[in-house]
Order: C-alpha cells, then structure tokens, then sequence
C-alpha cells in the first residue's frame, strides 16, 4: 500500500478519528480546521472528544510525524492526494440537510486543488451531492467521491479501525479504487458503486436502524400491556440470524448527531421526487411518543403529578461512553418533565457541567448519591455501565421516595429490591421493594 498525502477538514467526531485513523495506516495526514484554539490544543495532543482510543492516536501520530493541525484548509490542499470533507450538515429547515459548510469549503478549495487530487465526502450528505459538488468545482481533473462513514460514537476508534464494510462511490472508478485503496490494510468487504448509491447507503442504513428501534419500543408497550417480558422476546428474535441482537434494546427513545437528522433529510429526499414514506414517518412520530411514554411513567411514580417534585436523573447524554448531548433522548425526557413542574438534580460522569446544550432547569451535581438525594423518583436515562455498581442501599437511604425508573432495563432489579427499592423498566413486570 501507497502512503497517500491526505487533508482532513473538519475535527469533529468524524474527521478527527478519521485523520488519527488513516495516520495510523501510515498514510500523512493534515488536519485543518477553522477553530484556531482547538487547533492550538490537538497540534498537543489535546482531545476533548470523549472517544475511547482517539487521544492515544492523535498523539502517536503527531510523534511519528504522521498527523498535523492547521488553521483553515486553503493553504493545506495544495499538496493533498486526497481531501476528505469531515464538516457538519446539520438539520436545517423542514429536516433538510444543511450543506452550507459542505459547499462553502469546496468553494474556497476548488481553484487550490493539485490536478488528479480526489475529493471525498465523508459526511453524512443527501443523495446527489457528489453531483453537485462536481458542477460547485468544476474541474474535470478533480474527482468527487462518497466515501460515508458507520462510525458509532463511543467506539469510533474500534469501528474506523475494524470495519464492517467501505463503501465508496464515485461515476470515476480510478478515483473509486485510489480512496477504497487507503483502507487496504483493513481487509474489509468493500462495495465500490456510483456516488448516488454511496450517499444512499448510508441514509438506508440509519433509518433501518431507526426503524428497528422504534419498533421494539412499540414492542415493549405492547408487553407491558399483555404481561410479556420484553427481555425476554427480544433474546428470542436475536438469535434469528435475519434478525441478529443489535438494535434490539428498549428505552427512551432514539438521538444523537446522526438518526434524528438522517431520518429528516430522507423524508425530505423522498419528498423531493413526489416519494410517500409512511414507514419512515412512522418511526420518527414513534420516536417522539416513546419520549412522552416515559414521562407518563415518572408522572405514575410519583402519583399523578410533578408539580415541585425533585427527581433525580441518571445520565443525560444520548448513550453512555460520550459526552454528546445533541438531539439526547434523555435530555429531551429532562425538559418534558420540567415543564410539567418537576425539579430535576442530575448526574451524568460525561458531563463537565459547562455544556451549552444543558438546560438551566438541571441541576448538574458531581456524584449519583447527590443526585438521588431527597429525590422522589430517580430516574435512570443513560446506560452507564457505572450505574450498575453503586451502591443502592446508600442510594436508598438518599432518597425521599423508593422508586427508581429504569428506562433503559440497565439495572437489576432483584439488587434494587434487595435494597428496599421498587424498580419500574420498559417492557417489563415492576418489581416491588422488600426483602429476599
């Protein structure tokens, strides 16, 4: 395998673990970005990132040599093989992608790129952008490239370096199998296809993968009103191999940085060419009700109102292993129960307590014990394994109430009951307090 020069822009999720990744395979690789500090940062070896793995290669990298950071990506292209678009498309107006920053930066580049260089989409972009990208450079010794990436935040690292599969599509098959050869090292499956089919696999998959939740969460309503364990229907369809045990796992509902806005460009895709998709509608609208499902459980809990109760929250960020709180189905459980009057005392170990995104109506506290602390309810939103290990008699002690909301089925309840404490889960029979 060629070492290839490579210009990452964007050092976000995506770009930063791509840059530390392909340097990792050996190839060199430019980071630029246009936020000067965070540069100053990674050009140490700084990651704010929480990812699993992410600050060891960026600092492997930087001491082999492999890896840099700059301001900005004009004065980094000139030399580059390959540039990767690593920049956000955010959801815009009406669930529309939003590609201004996609765009603009293949403006500012598109006069600065080396004859032959090849230019990757990495984000996540609707179908017909690699077309569009064509016509915004307009240069027919520049190639434009889908190369979408399946990287899972909090295992980004382990998923880049350990791939299911590379697609990669592009109507140039020499630009095609010069990006797919970047990941040779990697012996993956590799599908090479036109760009269009590139950009819509990646939608496809993460509104499957939407879909597939929200169905087993319409699933575990519809056990807890026939008095089926969810758990245990759920192992059941795993082990069919059509199926497979991912995806299967109930709780408050779907987020994060990808499905909320995958789910809404494709609708808006599929409007574009006159396409009903009930299906996918569907999902999303169940999405948005499993969200208000449980709050009506803590509303139970506490008997019938949140007017001045103090709950206690467990997590607020999307999934445990991160600190990313966009489109968090748990942060969004944490306004719905505000609004109706509850005060809310949370703990969540990803957490600095200086995010942005957190609302003034959470109170952040340093430990779970404060969190439970006088609480009527506690209430469990995120699946930090940390959960798992505290110590419930003291938590039980802590709290005003002894009822603990698990809306993610994380804990034990015979642990929980043991230590004097009602447990009420999705899918599942409520398990009273008491002794052995």
């Amino acid at each position: 395998m060629f070492a290839r020069r490579i210009v990452v822009v964007g050092t976000g999720y995506v770009g930063l673990t791509t840059g530390a990744c392909l340097a990792s395979l050996g190839h060199r690789v430019v980071c630029s970005d246009v936020n000067a500090t965070k540069v100053e940062q990674l050009s140490r070896g700084e990651v704010r990132i929480h990812e699993p793995g992410l600050t060891e290669l960026v600092q492997e990298g930087i001491a082999a040599g492999r890896l840099e950071f700059v301001v900005g990506s004009a004065g980094a292209v000139a030399e580059a093989e390959v540039v990767f678009l690593c920049v956000p498309t955010p959801m815009g107006a009406g669930g529309e992608a939003d590609l201004a920053v996609v765009e603009a930066v293949a403006h500012e580049v598109r006069e600065l790129l080396p004859a032959g260089c090849v230019l990757v989409t990495k984000s996540t972009v609707p179908v017909g952008t690699s077309a569009r990208l064509r016509e915004l450079v307009g240069r027919e010794d520049v190639p434009v490239v889908s190369n979408p990436e399946f990287l899972r935040e909090g295992s980004a690292v382990h998923d880049f370096l350990n791939p299911d599969r590379i697609v990669v599509g592009s109507d140039s098959q020499d630009a095609a199998e010069r990006v797919a050869a970047l990941y040779a090292r990697l012996g993956a499956p590799t599908v090479l296809t036109d760009a269009a089919s590139a950009e819509m696999v990646k939608y496809a998959a993460n509104c499957f993968l939407a879909t597939k939740l929200s169905y087993v969460n319409a699933i575990a309503e519809l056990c807890e009103r026939l008095g089926a364990d969810i758990s245990d229907v759920t192992e059941g369809m795993g082990y069919d191999r059509r199926i497979g045990q991912s995806f299967l796992q109930p709780g408050p509902g779907w987020g994060g940085s990808c499905l909320p806005k995958d789910t809404a460009a494709l609708l808006q895709v599929a409007g574009a060419v006159d396409f009903d998709f009930p299906l996918l509608q569907a999902t999303i609208s169940s999405n948005a009700r499993q969200r208000e499902r449980m709050v009506a459980k803590v509303v139970e809990a506490c008997g019938g109102s949140l007017d001045g109760v103090r709950l206690g929250l467990l997590g607020l960020t999307f999934k445990a292993g991160t600190d990313d709180l966009r489109d968090s189905p748990a942060l969004e459980v944490a306004r719905l129960l505000a609004a109706r009057g509850a005060e809310l005392v949370a703990y969540d170990p990803g957490l600095r307590g200086d995010e942005a995104a957190l609302p003034p109506e959470v109170e952040l506290v340093d430990d779970p014990y404060q969190a439970a602390k006088e609480a009527a309810v506690l209430v469990l939103l995120t699946e930090w394994q940390e959960f798992r290990a505290l110590d419930w008699n003291r938590v039980a002690e802590a709290l005003q109430g002894p009822v603990v909301v698990d809306t993610r089925n994380h804990l034990d309840p015979d642990v929980l009951r043991r230590a004097g404490l009602s447990w009420r889960g999705v899918g599942r029979t409520p398990v009273a307090g008491g002794p052995a």
